[in-house]
């Protein structure tokens, strides 16, 4: 068992160690901050959706910015889309949980602020339709995927398609690039 155990942290480092040496994903981290510290500054927010353990994902990078990384500084507006439970039962009973995404980016969003999308596969029917309302509505699509990128690569203005298509090692690699982001957002905005 001590050899598998070692086998699954081999393969968790070797994902991290081709992200390392990618560097068109390093420049995507890059602007990524920038933007996301723009919208900050502009007075806007950063809406972020997932599905299992994307969602709780989404859910851990908004706390983040809404309560701190490491600093103690003021609170950002960041928010997890999926926290209001009786709004996703509602709309997913009377319309579809195709649409309960896009709904809340149909009422909250407004042009210039952030949509951060977590999908392991990129396919997620509900952030795929969250990401094409975004769209029309002229927020920043960020897509946070694994190697294919899916079908939100067609709607994401930066997207990290983790290489890997293991779903535990892509989530790993999910939180790596959000702490990343939430890391150089908040020494950005408040050094």
């Amino acid at each position: 068992m001590k050899n598998h155990i070692s086998q699954i942290i081999e393969a968790s480092i070797q994902v991290k160690q081709q992200l390392l040496e990618d560097e068109a994903m390093l420049q995507s981290m890059e602007s990524a901050v920038t933007t996301i510290a723009h919208c900050f500054q502009q007075g806007g927010k950063v809406l972020f959706c997932g599905n299992g353990g994307s969602a709780a994902d989404a859910q851990h990078l908004a706390a983040e910015f809404s309560g701190r990384f490491y600093k103690d500084r003021k609170a950002l507006p960041a928010e997890a889309l999926h926290c209001n439970t009786s709004y996703l039962t509602a709309v997913a009973n009377d319309y579809s949980y195709d649409v309960i995404y896009a709904r809340l980016v149909e009422g909250l969003g407004v042009k210039g602020d952030v949509l951060i999308g977590l999908s392991t596969s990129g396919n997620s029917s509900n952030i795929v339709r969250a990401f094409e309302t975004a769209k029309e509505k002229e927020l920043i699509t960020i897509g946070f995927t694994g190697l294919s990128g899916g079908i939100m690569k067609n709607y994401s203005d930066f997207l990290f398609n983790v290489p890997s298509v293991d779903t535990p090692r892509i989530q790993e690699s999910h939180i790596l690039i959000g702490h990343i982001i939430c890391q150089l957002v908040e020494e950005k905005l408040f050094s």
